[in-house]
């Protein structure tokens, strides 16, 4: 059931809630603003008057959160006032001159293409052979397979249907994920007969499954983000990565996390087109085409660390840094 909210400002705040979704906006991370913003106003008691560049400057100082996402706030709540100053609720934006903290940047742990391979071993060796758990844990293996060999968001693979795959010219449907996007994409011919070894599984294992999941569970139900997490993170270890989240200076170092197969995909990828002779740019129009990307321009921040031994320089670069200072 979706919370509601109960300011003073709800129905402003509901009017800009259904504008971003009329605009194809994911509602998810703004809702959430919008509600912290809504509890804030009703615990301090807080009216229309009190909505100064003041306050707005007091409540980005309570905020002890990452700079990112003190960011990210505040330019959701810039925003909404915009949004009703052009409505003729609010003569000025309080929050037009309000600063943005100094950010750190976010560099992500990038998988080798050795790594991956040693994961995708891994995970496979969880695979349990009985048949109560044998379908269920390849299906885990199948999502991770086509996070790592495809460069899929984690939720992706799981809300895949079975209609989603067209087997005769070996892609994949993927429909209305982030942005809102849908897109077919071809896969490698080792991912294909993966997924078609499985599906002859499905059919062996139970002639009257009924599951419209492509990656199933039982009750006709498909796998939880949790489920293949929990896989994911035991892989990791099990190769002997030990990387956890580090900050350093101004920059965060990122653990491994299922969102690192994307990555690592996006960068391995564009370091064979170049050590192929190739020009990267040119292949990111593709390339953002292939991975769902609203701009090609978003794809191109991957050459921003376009191999994965980048990022451990990157991180001892920092640390002489610090010791220098």
């Amino acid at each position: 059931m979706n919370k509601v909210f109960e300011s003073f400002m709800a129905p402003q705040l509901k009017q800009f809630a259904a504008y971003r979704k009329q605009l194809g906006y994911e509602p998810k991370a703004m809702r959430s603003v919008l509600l912290d913003f809504d509890r804030y106003l009703q615990k301090n008691a807080v009216d229309q008057s009190q909505l100064t560049p003041a306050f707005f400057l007091k409540l980005r100082a309570g905020i002890h959160e990452d700079p990112n996402t003190v960011n990210r706030v505040l330019s959701g709540l810039r925003a909404l006032f915009a949004f009703l100053v052009r409505q003729g609720l609010y003569a000025a934006n309080p929050l037009d001159d309000i600063p943005a903290r100094g950010q750190r940047y976010f560099v992500p742990f990038v998988f080798t293409m050795n790594q991956t391979d040693k994961l995708l071993q891994a995970v496979c060796k969880t695979i349990r052979h009985y048949p109560r758990y044998f379908l269920f844990d390849v299906a885990v293996y199948l999502a991770i397979l086509l996070m790592a060999r495809c460069g899929l968001r984690i939720n992706e693979p799981l809300r895949l249907q079975q209609d989603h795959y067209r087997p005769d010219e070996g892609s994949i449907y993927i429909e209305k994920t982030k942005f809102r996007k849908d897109r077919l994409i071809p896969l490698p011919a080792a991912v294909k007969k993966e997924i078609d070894d499985y599906l002859k599984l499905r059919e062996l294992f139970g002639a009257d499954d009924q599951n419209p999941h492509l990656l199933a569970r039982k009750k006709q139900r498909g796998l939880s983000e949790n489920q293949v997490r929990n896989v994911f993170h035991r892989a990791v270890k099990a190769i002997g990565i030990r990387q956890e989240r580090e900050i350093i200076g101004d920059m965060t170092f990122g653990k491994p996390v299922p969102h690192s197969l994307r990555h690592a995909f996006a960068i391995n990828t564009l370091t064979q087109i170049k050590a192929c002779g190739h020009n990267a740019q040119h292949a990111l129009p593709v390339l953002a085409a292939y991975m769902g990307h609203r701009k090609y321009q978003y794809t191109g921040a991957y050459l921003k660390v376009n191999h994965a031994r980048d990022r451990s320089g990157l991180i001892e670069f920092a640390k002489s840094q610090l010791e220098v200072i």
